[in-house]
């Protein structure tokens, strides 16, 4: 369990600083076919339904991977 969690920290660690360096690289992800805004006056609406979809998958595959 220590392991896992010592690559998982690396992992976001590493993410994070791409993200930090370059924030441009993940700017096509919240905006994909089939998520949902809705922009109203007062409320802004946001189901990133696409979105989570391919993250769920992803995860899944990387985790099938590593068992």
């Amino acid at each position: 369990m220590g392991k896992i969690l010592i690559i998982l920290g690396i992992g976001i660690s590493i993410i994070g600083g791409i993200l930090y360096l370059f924030p441009n690289v993940l700017s096509w992800l919240g905006n994909l076919p089939g998520d949902i805004r809705i922009e109203r006056e007062q409320v802004n609406v946001y189901i990133p339904i696409t979105t989570m979809v391919l993250l769920s998958i992803l995860i899944s595959i990387l985790l099938r991977l590593l068992r």
